[in-house]
């Protein structure tokens, strides 16, 4: 008897239904749901054996699933980029869950919404745009006023792609609006700085951290599809941001040649080190705040899907987390003061949560 012979494909029907979503599964639950299949890598066991590791997605996140009976009856045919039903249990392996999948099948129209597996920010684009407008018209130098209006006011296509994109693959603001809500919470930093140094080029920096990140538009493809284009892999969202800010500059006749190599500077040294992928390293005071700013945003943003996301409220360390380069745990709540350390079990947070 093989794995997927064990249960029957009894598969549920679309309709009205609360979804099993991918950031509120825990060890030992049973799955039956239909997911979005990102990804599948062929692979083959120390003896020999053919297995499957498909990547899984909803709108809250992905997981990696496991299907070690490809052959099985119960393991239908379906591609990436299929909404498949799959029926499979969670486990834990290096600390992160995995759905051993025992059934798989492709969905049919009607029994799935796709908005329900494009992750999402959770304000709305049009709120974080005129957001994004409002800290453009405090930039006071017309020829950087002239330069976001060419990106962020005037190019519809642009300010369509800008709204909708995800900053990242995987790694921090991964989701549509991503790329907007990132943007916007590095320039809020900027803002900050500025004011606390006084002595940074204000107008400079607000600029360069409004366009700092541009390029993506071109080093991702859209979802549902979020890979990597073409363009992407060969020169990365540093080099073509650079490229845009460069060619918009040379449509502006009275843009100062000195104030053009500043901005590209600081984009090009966005990441602060050569080993992060930057061509410079940071040698102005606007590109050294605009890589901290930076930084700290992705920093944060990890460490809130990381610890902060679906329903856990357990204080257990949750292992090394390469991103942060540290093992990580949630903080404790001030109410528990002493007695935090009886609550690092998830069930006996969740129930003082609940008295």
């Amino acid at each position: 008897m093989r794995l997927g012979d064990l249960v029957e494909f009894d598969l549920p029907t679309g309709g009205m239904r609360g979804m099993q979503y991918i950031q509120d599964l825990q060890e030992g639950d049973r799955v039956k749901e239909v997911y979005l299949c990102k990804k599948i890598v062929n692979a083959v066991t120390k003896n020999g054996k053919a297995y499957q590791t498909v990547t899984l997605q909803d709108k809250t996140g992905t997981v990696d699933g496991k299907v070690w009976e490809p052959d099985s009856p119960g393991i239908e045919e379906f591609e990436e980029n299929d909404y498949i039903w799959i029926t499979g249990d969670v486990t834990i392996f290096n600390n992160n869950n995995q759905v051993n999948i025992r059934q798989a099948k492709r969905a049919l129209t009607g029994e799935y919404d796709p908005k329900e597996y494009v992750p999402a920010s959770e304000r709305t684009p049009e709120e974080m745009y005129q957001e994004l407008l409002d800290l453009i018209d405090t930039v006071k130098a017309p020829y950087m006023q002239k330069l976001l209006a060419k990106f962020f006011r005037e190019d519809e296509e642009f300010k369509q792609r800008f709204s909708f994109h995800s900053a990242a693959k995987s790694v921090h603001h991964g989701f549509v609006g991503g790329l907007l809500e990132h943007t916007l919470s590095v320039a809020h930093v900027c803002d900050f700085f500025s004011k606390n140094y006084p002595f940074l080029d204000r107008d400079l920096l607000m600029t360069a951290a409004i366009c700092h990140d541009i390029g993506k538009v071109r080093e991702l493809s859209p979802y549902p599809k979020h890979d990597y284009t073409d363009e992407g892999q060969l020169l990365g969202h540093i080099m073509i941001g650079g490229w845009m800010i460069r060619d918009a500059i040379k449509e502006i006749p009275d843009f100062p040649e000195m104030k053009a190599n500043e901005l590209m500077h600081c984009i090009l040294s966005h990441h602060g080190e050569l080993t992060f992928g930057s061509p410079k390293k940071p040698a102005l005071s606007e590109a050294i705040a605009l890589s901290f700013a930076d930084n700290i945003d992705a920093k944060m943003e990890t460490m809130r899907e990381a610890l902060y996301q679906g329903k856990s409220t357990s204080l257990k360390w949750q292992g090394f987390n390469r991103y942060i380069d540290s093992n990580i745990r949630r903080t404790a709540p001030e109410e528990f003061g002493e007695d935090a350390e009886k609550y690092a079990d998830g069930e006996q947070m969740q129930m003082k949560f609940e008295e």
